[in-house]
């Protein structure tokens, strides 16, 4: 008896590789003679567990690591997301052939990346006791000098994500620019000001090497998402998907995610292994850790028509006054 499924399958398969000029049956002698894949290597398991390789012995620098990476990993993510909603989302056809992107972007399809990205943030916040608790604060003291001058501060997937959420005039310190083009406001970003020696006020080498590995990347990226970030994806819908109650809190959301309590999590962290009674020690990229990471003193807003005087006025504020001091 002849199975009807299997034979429309095999037409489907037939149809998929003669589009392309290929044999059919060529890679079906493939499958033939091809090992069953395995867990371990579709998720490259074996590469994975190599890629943690401390500089010292002690034991928590590798707690330190695999959470760093972990936190990339997420990263990642969330930079995919936001570029499924820059590009108004891929659309897959029931065969599963990429059709490109779709030509405009839906309020459903902006909302369900926008809960994804606030997931993936609130993941990340809510695992912050992994650093802030779950090292011995000794050990951390002595092999995070063996990470000098790396420091967290040189996160390029960070930066993308700051990039691709927002115009850059909200990101950079805009009071001393007098022209406002993409140069002026890059070199202008608010993050540059955090890795500025305390003394001298010149670059730190931290920014110096990270400047030089990502500056001409984050150039160009700046000047791809003028028009394509998170906001102007948001300006473009129709004036009555603008006025969605879920999207706009979802916006919200990630604005106070990513602004606050991201960046107070880290800063939480900070505080406990970084300040010493009213000492503070320095952080290992040089960064001026205690201006740079509180909210309250950076004030960065990635949707700020979204919010209210008040709710800009006292940006970070609380969560510092009642968290941290």
């Amino acid at each position: 008896m002849i199975n009807k499924k299997l034979v429309r399958k095999i037409q489907k398969l037939s149809d998929k590789y003669s589009a392309t000029g290929q044999d059919m049956l060529s890679f079906l002698d493939g499958l033939l003679y091809a090992d069953y894949m395995g867990y371990w290597d579709y998720l490259k398991i074996d590469t994975l567990l190599s890629l943690q390789s401390p500089k010292t012995d002690f034991p928590d620098e590798k707690i330190f690591i695999t959470y760093h990476q972990i936190t990339e990993l997420y990263f990642k993510l969330i930079i995919w997301e936001i570029e499924q909603i820059s590009n108004n989302g891929k659309n897959i056809l029931d065969s599963g052939k990429d059709a490109g992107w779709h030509k405009a972007l839906s309020a459903d399809l902006f909302i369900e990346k926008m809960q994804r990205i606030n997931r993936y943030i609130r993941h990340l916040i809510d695992s912050f006791d992994i650093m802030t608790d779950g090292m011995q604060k000794k050990e951390f003291l002595k092999f995070r000098m063996a990470l000098l001058p790396s420091s967290g501060f040189q996160s390029a997937q960070y930066r993308t994500i700051e990039i691709q959420s927002t115009d850059l005039k909200n990101l950079a310190k805009t009071k001393s620019i007098k022209k406002e083009n993409i140069s002026n406001l890059y070199n202008a970003i608010y993050w540059k000001g955090g890795a500025m020696d305390v003394h001298s006020g010149q670059k730190n080498y931290t920014l110096l090497q990270f400047e030089k590995k990502y500056d001409k990347k984050l150039m160009q990226l700046s000047t791809k998402f003028q028009k394509i970030n998170i906001w102007q994806k948001y300006n473009s819908l129709s004036s009555k998907d603008q006025e969605n109650k879920m999207l706009i809190k979802l916006l919200r959301q990630y604005d106070e995610l990513i602004n606050i309590h991201w960046k107070l999590a880290h800063y939480k962290s900070v505080v406990k292994y970084l300040k010493k009674s009213d000492l503070e020690i320095a952080a290992t990229g040089g960064t001026n850790w205690k201006k740079y990471l509180p909210p309250k003193f950076q004030k960065i807003i990635f949707f700020p028509n979204l919010w209210s005087a008040k709710e800009k006025n006292n940006w970070g504020k609380n969560w510092v006054d009642t968290e941290i001091t």
